[in-house]
Parts: C-alpha cells; sequence; structure tokens
C-alpha cells in the first residue's frame, strides 16, 4: 500500500510505501497540502415542559431556561388539562431570544402549545414535545415547577457528551421550602430528607440511577428509539404506567444503555403542602413502582423482577416493611408489657434510635442547601419519626390497591388531591384505628399466663430483627461519602 504525495497543480511526483515506523515529519508538506479539522460539531438539544395547572411557577421555569450558561435550542412548553393561567403566563415569554453568555452568543426560540383536554395526561404532553423536537440529539425534560440551576443543561450535557453509553442522566433534586406554614415546611422537610437519602443512595452506587425522573433529565434520542424500535411503541412514554418515567428508564437500561444521576447539575423542584398532596403524590409512585416489580404484570417486565432498576424498588419496600413492622411490634408490646406490669426498662433499646438520628443527620448534612431546618428535623427524632409514619401510610395503601387489584386512575386521584379534594388520605389512619381498638380488645381476653406467653416470645422476635435493622443502618453510617453532595 502507497500514498502519494501532490503538489497542486502537479502530477504525483512521489511514491511513499506506508509501513509501521515511516517517519513522515521528514517530509516537508505545503499549507495547501494540510488537512485542516473541522471544528467539533455542537449537539442540539430540545427542551420540553410538559405543564399542568403550573400558573404559579411555569414563568419562573422558563426563566430558570433562559438564564442558562447553555442555553437549549428551542422550548416548547405542552400545556394540558389546565384550568388556571399556565397558557397565558407561559406566552408572556414566547418568542425568541437571544443571549451572551461566556462571550458567545446563545439563541433559542420559546413555543407555548395549549393541547387542552388530554386523555394521556403528562404523557400525552411528553410524547407530542418529543415529536416537536424529533431530529435533535438530546431531549430536555424538565417539570412545570422545577427551575434549573443556570448550569445544569451545561453540565448535563458535558456528561453526556463524555460517554455515549449514557442513555439520559438526571440532575441532582431538592424540594423547594418558600411555601409558608409551620405544618406545610414541615412536609417540605420531610420530603428534602427523603430525596437526599434516595440522592445519596444512587451516587454511591456509581451515579447509576434507577429512576430518571421528569423534574429534570436529559436524555439520548438515540436511546429514545431504540426503546421505540425495541418495544413496538409509537412514543417513548407510554400511558399504561403510573411511573411513566420509572418504565422508561428500565427500558434504556434494558439496551444495554446506562441511566445516571449527575454529579453536578442541580435543580429544585416543587414539594406538597398538604397531607392529601403528598399522599396522592406518593401512592401513585408506589403503587407504580409495585406494578413494575411484581413478576407477570406487565408485557415488559415479566420473568425480570430482579431488573437492575427494580432492585434497589425491591430493597426500598422490604425496608418500609420492616419499619413498619419493629415499630408496631415495640408499640404492641410495649403497651401489653405495661398492661400487667412486667415492662422492664433497658437503655439497649435506646441503640437504635441514637444510631437513626446520627445517619438522619449525616444525611442533613451532606445536602449542599440544607437549612437549619433540616439539621433540627433530623436531630430531634420526633419530626423524621412522625415523618416515616406519614410514609408507612402511603406504603400500605399502594400495597393495599394493588392486592386488592383496585384499577383506580392514580394520575386523577393525585390532581384531585392537588386541588384539596377527597379523603382517602386518611385512610390509613382510619384502619389503623380500628385494628388497634380489635388488638386491644382481644388482648383483654387473653389470660394473664397467654399474655406473658406471648411478651417472651415477641420480646426476642422484636429483638433479632431490631439488631439486623442496627448493623444496616451503622453500616450506612459508616460508609464514606468520598464528598459526594445530595
Amino acid at each position: 500500500m502507497t500514498a502519494t504525495l501532490t503538489e497542486p497543480g502537479t502530477s504525483p511526483v512521489l511514491d511513499l510505501p506506508l509501513a509501521l515506523g515511516t517517519e513522515l515529519d521528514r517530509y516537508e508538506f505545503t499549507p495547501s497540502e494540510l488537512v485542516v479539522a473541522e471544528a467539533p460539531r455542537r449537539a442540539t438539544i430540545g427542551a420540553v415542559v410538559p405543564a399542568y395547572n403550573e400558573g404559579t411557577t411555569i414563568k419562573a421555569v422558563l426563566k430558570g431556561l433562559l438564564r442558562q450558561t447553555r442555553l437549549p435550542d428551542v422550548i416548547h412548553v405542552v400545556v394540558n388539562n389546565t384550568t388556571d393561567k399556565t397558557f397565558r403566563k407561559a406566552s408572556r415569554l414566547a418568542g425568541e431570544h437571544t443571549v451572551v453568555r461566556r462571550g458567545r452568543e446563545q439563541t433559542t426560540r420559546v413555543y407555548v402549545h395549549d393541547m387542552g383536554q388530554v386523555p394521556d395526561k403528562k404523557v400525552g404532553a411528553l410524547n407530542y414535545g418529543y415529536r416537536l423536537v424529533r431530529g435533535a440529539d438530546y431531549l430536555l425534560g424538565v417539570d412545570g415547577d422545577t427551575v434549573l440551576a443556570k448550569t445544569a443543561l451545561e453540565q448535563l450535557e458535558a456528561e453526556m457528551e463524555a460517554d455515549p453509553r449514557i442513555g439520559g442522566i438526571s440532575a441532582i433534586y431538592t424540594v423547594d421550602t418558600t411555601p409558608r406554614g409551620p405544618f406545610a415546611r414541615f412536609l417540605l422537610t420531610g420530603q428534602r430528607a427523603q430525596f437526599a437519602a434516595f440522592t445519596m443512595q444512587n451516587l454511591l452506587r456509581g451515579r447509576n440511577m434507577a429512576v430518571l425522573g421528569g423534574q429534570a433529565s436529559l436524555f439520548r434520542m438515540s436511546a429514545l428509539e431504540d426503546v421505540m424500535l425495541a418495544h413496538h411503541q409509537r412514543a417513548p412514554w407510554v400511558s399504561d404506567s403510573e411511573v411513566e418515567d420509572s418504565l422508561l428508564s428500565l427500558q434504556i437500561k434494558s439496551l444495554g444503555y446506562s441511566t445516571k444521576i449527575s454529579a453536578t447539575a442541580r435543580a429544585v423542584v416543587g414539594g406538597m403542602t398538604t397531607l392529601r398532596a403528598l399522599d396522592g403524590q406518593q401512592v401513585k409512585w408506589n403503587y407504580g413502582a409495585i406494578d413494575l416489580m411484581w413478576p407477570g404484570q406487565r408485557g415488559d417486565t415479566r420473568g425480570q423482577p430482579f431488573h437492575p432498576n427494580l432492585r434497589l424498588r425491591w430493597t426500598e419496600n422490604i425496608g418500609m416493611v420492616v419499619n413498619a413492622a419493629t415499630r408496631l411490634l415495640f408499640g404492641l408490646l410495649l403497651a401489653g408489657a405495661l398492661s400487667i406490669g412486667a415492662f422492664e426498662f433497658s437503655p439497649v433499646w435506646l441503640v437504635p434510635p441514637v444510631v437513626a438520628v446520627a445517619l438522619n443527620v449525616r444525611i442533613a448534612l451532606t445536602m449542599r442547601d440544607r437549612t437549619w431546618r433540616d439539621v433540627l428535623f433530623a436531630a430531634t427524632l420526633v419530626p423524621a419519626e412522625l415523618y416515616m409514619w406519614i410514609r408507612i401510610g402511603h406504603f400500605v395503601r399502594a400495597w393495599s390497591k394493588f392486592l386488592s387489584r383496585s384499577r383506580t386512575d392514580n394520575w386523577a386521584a393525585q390532581a384531585k388531591a392537588e386541588r384539596g379534594a377527597g379523603w382517602a388520605y386518611l385512610t390509613p389512619l382510619v384502619v389503623a384505628a380500628v385494628a388497634l381498638a380489635g388488638v386491644v380488645w382481644a388482648w383483654t381476653l387473653l389470660p394473664t399466663a397467654a399474655q406473658s406467653a406471648a411478651l417472651a416470645v415477641g420480646w426476642p422476635v422484636l429483638g433479632v430483627i431490631t439488631v439486623l435493622q442496627t448493623v444496616v443502618m451503622v453500616r450506612r453510617l459508616l460508609r464514606r461519602h468520598h464528598g459526594l453532595r445530595a
């Protein structure tokens, strides 16, 4: 094999063998003969913002996108099923926007679409937005109540560009605490702690993210197209799942892509400020996760209940079972022992709550934007314990609906709860009160010997479970965080 060097306008003047070790740099080349590398192509990003009754937040979301150090190439706000002024407020920012960031001029255009009443709700809005940005390299999905930090998109893109194996990457979320009122602040602080624990867990798993949350995630368009092809879908998101983001993440992972959480990009999301709204959101999330986890529930998850993206779900659910069981058993055994004067205090039982407080405080201290409320919430035990009981209620409600094969529209239920309607969130409290009354009545019917025998069995069982649970907490407490921040 030979290479021919020529001068412009002349015939070949030299045949040069190409062999291993040939020293081409000893030959002189004229500038016209040099190959000039082209400037690297800049990727294109289309942002899709599904918006349902986001009149109070949509302007802040769009301003957050327009403040980015790396602007999206286009922004599509897709208003759906809305009864407030979301469309009107978003339209005020519609049109072309040109900015100069770091000495470079960037231009984007904001489009606002009102789909009216859409049966598929958010899924329908996302898929409509996907069709609008098809042809871009990346799709940025942002919820209508999520504000990105000004460098978030630049950081997400850099991580995606650095590794072609990444099919999607999520920002680190923290919950906005702007709303006032003591109970609303309590719920928001609890959600911040919940998000921080979940985030740290994923960061320590090699930044592998089981769920590319819809709040703020960047998707590789080729990965979305591969999902559609592999699963015979017309669009990336499907409406027959309560957790469309979890299902899409699972599908992307199944095709060999990785799903990651960013090490640096951040976003502030809207939280739930009432028990009704929080219950609607959490029950929908838990029910959808169970639907994905349970073998054979869906045609595309049958036979893979231990898929990498579902193992963490199983771990979370097992953890909730243990948390509920230890608390209920301790309360019942304590009440039973006191009722017959058989309780003897042992300081050993103080070890688990002390370890739990230490673990909660450590998680709170990993939060980059922590406040004194976050630390106080973790350090005083009572608020965190109360919030855990609220989560246990959501967990029990979701499993009860699933096991009873209740096919309610959980999207509609969440929307109804956010409007302040419905009383389903009180169901766990009513059921717990009735069950407790039944247990007390049954306990009073037992002879003293039977009561003592029950306590003699119950305390050791609780002790074994508590020891194992404490060992797990200590392991998490001592695990190095390597400077990562939730």
